[in-house]
């Protein structure tokens, strides 16, 4: 999160979700279509967990996703056995301390039964954790070269910036020549009295040579772009609304179509919300859950592009 590209992605994703309300459908079935039906939705759907917000649990959601490739819900209460004893309170977990065994993968997701679950060595049941599997590779992991070079490059950048003086070098024009331990010494002492004033003195026989080298070929400007650019690809972000250079001529005109693009980023991680929500785990056969996208004014949903696409198909 200290590298910028990273915040960037990450906060986009959350802020969309911050928007999100969940509602829940009936489904019917009228010969072509099965029709959803809007039914009221449960007291959790407004609030899952009581000690926080909703918007803070999608975002976080979308968070521990996005980073480890998973989330997982811990049901803290259910419904009364005449109600199917479906959830109706949760508590998002920190996926860091969540610990289980899987007999085998198919990429991020595991096949089979999920087994010896346990938080912070606390044995959880299995029926108490709903698990969020991210359709996507974890960014710490697939994204971890670029991070790591990322993080070198701004480390780089920081050292020139932080420097009291110009890039140079010092150079011995005479004398006995300076041992490693005294040249060393020398430029020591050199950079702290340029840090603490605005002058600094020569020892005899040494002289100081300004590089002549671009400042910007020395803060890396070219390397650090195409380093956003490729965190924007494995974060699988726009590279325009992080504001990484990607060569292309393709702009948003207006805050609307950045909206849109933002809603397609994040749609992989939302349709796993709302499957896994609709799952028999959480609510009786035949709902379905669906989040409803609050966009701003003017800002057409991911559902109203699909239908309008559908009308102009037509």
């Amino acid at each position: 999160m200290a590298i910028p590209t990273i915040s960037r992605a990450r906060d986009l994703f959350a802020a969309y979700a911050a928007t999100l309300s969940i509602r829940q459908f009936g489904t019917q079935w009228d010969g072509e279509d099965l029709v959803e039906i809007p039914i009221p939705p449960e007291p959790w759907m407004s609030r899952p967990d009581s000690s926080s917000t909703l918007a803070a649990t999608l975002s976080w959601t979308i968070d521990q996703m996005l980073f480890y490739g998973f989330s997982a819900w811990y049901v803290t209460g259910r419904y009364a056995p005449s109600n199917g004893s479906f959830p109706a309170s949760f508590q998002l977990l920190p996926v860091e301390q969540l610990s289980f065994l899987a007999s085998n993968y198919v990429g991020n997701t595991p096949i089979g039964p999920i087994s010896e679950i346990s938080f912070n060595g606390t044995p959880l049941a299995r029926r108490d954790v709903v698990f969020f599997w991210s359709p996507n590779e974890p960014l710490l992991r697939s994204g971890a070269r670029a991070i790591e070079t990322a993080e070198k490059l701004d480390r780089a950048a920081s050292r020139f910036a932080t420097s009291p003086i110009a890039a140079g070098w010092l150079k011995q024009t005479g004398g006995e020549p300076l041992s490693r331990d005294k040249a060393k010494e020398a430029a020591q002492t050199f950079a702290e009295q340029r840090l603490t004033d605005s002058i600094a003195f020569f020892p005899e026989n040494i002289d100081w040579k300004e590089s002549s080298m671009d400042p910007s070929k020395l803060q890396l400007t070219e390397a650090r772009q195409h380093s956003a650019l490729e965190l924007s690809r494995v974060a699988n972000i726009s590279p325009l609304l992080t504001g990484a250079p990607s060569g292309s001529s393709m702009t948003y005109s207006n805050a609307t179509q950045a909206w849109e693009q933002l809603g397609f980023d994040v749609a992989p991680y939302l349709a796993v919300i709302e499957q896994t929500l609709s799952s028999e785990q959480v609510t009786p056969r035949g709902r379905v859950i669906r989040l409803k996208v609050n966009s701003p004014a003017g800002a057409a949903t991911p559902a109203q592009q699909q239908t309008q696409q559908g009308a102009n198909a037509q």
